[in-house]
């Protein structure tokens, strides 16, 4: 087993793609074969699989989610950070706090388009932490 953690300073709301960190991480193991598993230790940011050729899919995926969650909505209580607070928990809980990801000859098995992203679900800037762990 190998384990990484990897810390990141985002600049607020928005995905940022992470997948050549990753693969690093499971380059460096020495594993061919196996599982990759990456937790991200926050409540109100996320893990996602997404379409990584056009950005305007993550665009999209985040114009349908403020719409689904909208920020300072009257019908939320905890807003002890600001008008994002509880919105930001509610898009980490509708989304992962964990990916799970194939490795097969020593690499991220990974679909043509896919790639692993940070999606942040705060406005303004937080620093977030990955714990990579690959496993055989």
């Amino acid at each position: 087993m190998h384990r990484e953690v990897l810390n990141y300073q985002l600049e607020g709301r928005g995905t940022y793609e992470v997948t050549e960190d990753i693969a690093k991480v499971v380059a460096a193991s020495g594993v061919t074969e196996g599982l990759c598993h990456v937790f991200i230790h926050h409540t109100s940011a996320s893990l996602i699989l997404c379409e990584n050729a056009d950005p305007t899919v993550r665009t999209d995926l985040e114009r349908f989610i403020a719409k689904w969650v909208p920020d300072g909505h009257k019908m939320f209580e905890h807003m002890d950070e600001g008008n994002d607070d509880m919105p930001a928990h509610i898009r980490t809980v509708m989304t992962h706090s964990s990916l799970t990801l194939p490795i097969a000859g020593g690499e991220l098995d990974l679909g043509t388009w896919q790639g692993a992203f940070i999606y942040e679900h705060r406005a303004v800037p937080y620093q977030r932490r990955l714990t990579v762990t690959v496993q055989p």
